[in-house]
């Protein structure tokens, strides 16, 4: 199964892909925008649903969002007319990496989608290159809850370079960032994401059960609730965090 068809049938309710409520997604956003006439870019946006919602809360508000899957770009087309926000919203269909401008944007966000660029550092490097001067960047991430079995390690992209809490945030000062604000996400918004993302996926191959796709993405829930169930929940975590470059 394509992992992005697979991801997008995974998040059909739950388009933030993180875990995080819809209240911590508008706390946060409010602690991002400032004045309300911000221009704002996400890399890696998905289905683009941090900016949705930026643009339908602030309606002076300019928004660019990159990500490579065309097909979930063509559906956040849909939903930003579908929300009256279309023509505040430009989309780039490119790898996120690739992306360049000759405008600058107050708020760089990229959460969930670190894996980008390589990680967070990498991450933030590149959020730099697109900041305006006094910007805020909101970047979301993986850390470790508890040291976790060499299983789980095992079964997890990318976490040779996961740290714990406090590992995260001395990387990102030690890299000039200053954190304004930041929410450590929950258990239970990680076991709300999670049953959305096994529950939404088991959902679309019941309903279409002649699919020749339906038994291997039953095969991929399964497997997945185990990973979750039995390796990771309780030891891995997520921060979101809200950074200034550090003065000087």
């Amino acid at each position: 199964m394509d992992r992005r068809r697979l991801s997008a049938r995974a998040h059909a309710h739950h388009p933030v892909a993180a875990p995080l409520s819809d209240t911590s997604v508008r706390r946060l956003l409010d602690r991002a925008v400032v004045r309300g006439d911000e221009r704002a870019l996400d890399l890696g946006c998905g289905e683009a649903e941090w900016l949705l919602r930026a643009l339908e809360r602030h309606p002076r508000m300019l928004a660019e969002g990159v990500d490579i899957d065309s097909e979930t770009l063509d559906r956040v087309r849909d939903e930003a007319v579908r929300r009256g926000v279309a023509d505040r919203l430009a989309l780039h269909h490119m790898p996120a990496a690739e992306f360049t401008s000759a405008r600058s944007f107050d708020i760089v966000l990229s959460v969930g989608a670190t894996h980008a660029y390589g990680g967070l550092r990498q991450t933030l490097t590149a959020a730099q290159e697109h900041l305006a001067p006094g910007g805020r960047v909101l970047v979301g991430d993986a850390f470790w809850e508890r040291e976790p079995h060499a299983a789980v390690r095992e079964l997890l992209s990318g976490p040779s370079e996961w740290a714990d809490l406090a590992g995260t945030v001395d990387l990102v000062t030690a890299d000039g960032w200053t954190p304004v604000h930041a929410h450590t996400s929950t258990l239970d918004e990680w076991d709300d994401y999670e049953w959305s993302w096994t529950g939404s996926l088991a959902q679309w191959a019941l309903d279409h059960p002649d699919h020749p796709e339906a038994q291997e993405a039953l095969k991929v829930v399964e497997e997945h609730r185990a990973e979750w169930l039995r390796g990771y929940r309780g030891a891995l975590g997520f921060v979101t965090l809200l950074l200034r470059r550090t003065a000087g």
